[in-house]
């Protein structure tokens, strides 16, 4: 790609984001679920695992509650919202007005998405900052790691957005299509519970799921531990998800309305 094309590229993808940022702020439930909701549930799960002992699953409470933290900001601020996006704008018609325009279809659905992804960014950050000067939960171990995993998090949700608004018939439906994962994730992916808790078999079983391989690397680039091995298995696993998903957007994501 030459400088023009790239150019040309990122001008297209800050116009589609600044419009679709536009869009997000006059939707008061989707600023509530991006700029809220997220606070809730950190503070819920705070409340719920204060006294609890995790010193066996090598992890404090606060660290728990803080890496968990970025995990719900993910599905919250990039999954679940971007749902709705994918299927609001494709039902209004301009996901299909868009196509026969100079943008490619990556940047039509990039640029969707890029609000959603910076605020999730910047949400991270935070937690990041409350976390560390807060909570004594510490810097960082590996920042690479973490940002890694973050980013990951954001390019799989992302796909796994596009592919639940193929199965979703309305903005209204998403609240419907979106939950399994979230819950499945929130009970199952280490975001409010340590893995370490549950039986091996189990555990093993949950480190399968999408979400858990970002919250491991999240939670060695925040906590440390983690071997080689370990580090490795998450990489490779958010890696083979982000690949699917990606599979799945272009094979099934759907352009115009469900009739």
């Amino acid at each position: 790609m030459n400088t023009a094309t790239l150019t040309a590229t990122l001008t297209r993808l800050g116009a589609l984001g600044r419009a679709e940022l536009t869009l997000l702020l006059r939707n008061r439930s989707a600023v509530f679920t991006s700029l809220l909701m997220p606070v809730f549930f950190v503070v819920i799960t705070r409340t719920s695992m204060s006294g609890v002992d995790l010193e066996e699953t090598g992890t404090s409470a606060n660290g728990a509650v803080m890496t968990g933290g970025i995990g719900i900001v993910l599905i919250l601020v990039v999954y679940t919202n971007l749902v709705s996006a994918y299927v609001a704008r494709r039902e209004e018609l301009l996901l299909k007005r868009l196509r026969t325009g100079e943008p490619t279809d990556a940047e039509i659905l990039g640029g969707t998405a890029l609000p959603s992804v910076l605020i999730a960014l910047l949400q991270c950050l935070v937690l990041l900052a409350a976390g560390v000067a807060a909570l004594n939960v510490g810097a960082p171990a590996r920042a690479d790691l973490l940002l890694l995993g973050v980013l990951l998090g954001c390019v799989m949700l992302t796909g796994l957005a596009a592919a639940t608004s193929a199965v979703t018939r309305s903005p209204e439906s998403a609240q419907i299509t979106v939950m399994p994962l979230m819950l499945v994730s929130l009970a199952a992916s280490g975001l409010m519970i340590p893995l370490e808790i549950f039986p091996d078999p189990v555990a093993d079983v949950c480190r399968l799921l999408p979400l858990t391989s970002v919250m491991e690397l999240v939670r060695f680039g925040w906590l440390g531990g983690g071997s080689a091995g370990e580090v490795l298995r998450a990489l490779g696993l958010a890696v083979v998800w982000t690949v699917l998903s990606v599979f799945a957007v272009r094979r099934w994501f759907r352009w115009e309305p469900r009739r």
